[in-house]
């Protein structure tokens, strides 16, 4: 009794009534004024004749106006900014070459420093090794006469 039917609803329960509900257009509370045409804004009617007789009626339409084109300077934007980078980078250059010129300067003034330091510990360094007063131990050996005799010293 409660197998399904090849629709899914079992053998025993019918179809319950369909309702159809309608719905009802909603009228607005307020309707807008109507507002009269000035009698100077219609445009006027113009009728024409053509050659078979006919007369065509209708509204005289101004045609469209282009826009003003504006009007192209003398000179142009691109030779202007190209103007404008070529005064800004000589501007540029003005500093640069003062640039350049205190980098020799200080690399001269570098050289010149360790040149006076090589010299002066060079000297100090000459000074070290040629005095005797820093000489304390040693042999002396005093040579009054030598004699050499087939490769051979006799002192």
């Amino acid at each position: 009794m409660n197998e399904p039917t090849t629709y899914g609803r079992p053998a025993g329960q019918d179809i319950a009534a369909v309702e159809v509900h309608t719905p009802t257009p909603i009228v607005p509370a307020h309707t807008a004024p109507i507002v009269p045409v000035q009698p100077g804004t219609v445009p006027t009617v113009a009728s024409i004749v053509l050659p078979d007789g006919r007369i065509v009626t209708g509204y005289a339409i101004s045609p469209a106006q282009p826009d003003p084109v504006a009007a192209k300077p003398a000179v142009s934007r691109t030779a202007v900014n190209v103007a404008l980078g070529g005064v800004g980078f000589a501007a540029v250059c003005g500093g640069l070459l003062l640039l350049t010129a205190f980098i020799t300067a200080l690399t001269a003034l570098v050289t010149q420093l360790v040149i006076l330091a090589a010299v002066i510990f060079g000297g100090w360094i000459a000074v070290q090794v040629f005095s005797a007063s820093g000489h304390g131990g040693g042999t002396t050996v005093n040579i009054r006469k030598a004699v050499i005799k087939r490769n051979k010293f006799y002192g």
